[in-house]
């Protein structure tokens, strides 16, 4: 791989690929909206909760909410670009699973709010973990 490929960034570098790969095999969706709250980038994985069209990236994020939701959207929305909070979190119930939602503010060196990301997981396996798992400990598809 060429150098001049690569995308550096705080802790190595990766190219557009590499990035890509990455963000579709987490097991989240994440979706990423700017300082005007417009969304710019979702994750396309597997592990998709909420379908998203490519026809909402640039679109305001109020319009890709449930009515009933959008007034929580926008406190959200602007407690982050206020400064009041950088972290708002819930979990919801839907078709037999537990959904867990966290919104992140993004904020550069100096503060200044960047965007959000949104970041959705189907929680209903971890939710009923109990005990221990090591690290190999019968693992599925780990033979000695």
């Amino acid at each position: 791989m060429n150098q001049n490929d690569l995308i550096s960034l705080d802790t190595g570098a990766l190219s557009i690929e590499q990035i890509n790969l990455m963000l579709t095999h987490l097991p989240v969706d994440v979706t990423f909206v700017d300082e005007n709250d417009s969304v710019r980038y979702f994750s396309q994985g597997q592990a998709r909760i909420f379908q998203r069209s490519p026809a909402i990236i640039g679109r305001a994020v109020t319009k890709c909410h449930p009515s009933q939701s959008v007034h929580r959207v926008e406190i959200i929305l602007d407690d982050f670009r206020n400064g009041k909070r950088d972290v708002a979190e819930f979990w919801i119930q839907a078709e037999g699973q537990f959904i867990h939602i966290r919104y992140f503010a993004l904020r550069d060196e100096e503060g200044t709010y960047k965007g959000c990301i949104e970041v959705s997981q189907n929680a209903t396996h971890i939710r009923a973990l109990e005990g221990e798992q090591r690290l190999l400990d019968d693992a599925p598809g780990y033979t000695d």
